[in-house]
């Protein structure tokens, strides 16, 4: 069983990034009626990606 430990809120810093509209509807349809903030959604969205690159460039070495 995995050891439960108090999560920590990391410390954050505020960017102002520009989204197509196509892409901000399609990601407000994606959380509607889920427990998730368009901001949740894309900091997992970006964490997987750079997590993906990480795989990435490791598979090529």
């Amino acid at each position: 069983m995995k050891a439960f430990k108090i999560p920590q809120i990391p410390s954050t810093t505020n960017k102002c990034i520009r989204f197509p509209n196509d892409v901000i509807e399609e990601v407000e349809k994606a959380i509607e009626g889920k427990n998730c903030t368009f901001t949740a959604f894309v900091i997992e969205a970006v964490r997987v990606a750079l997590a993906n690159i990480e795989e990435e460039e490791l598979n090529y070495k």
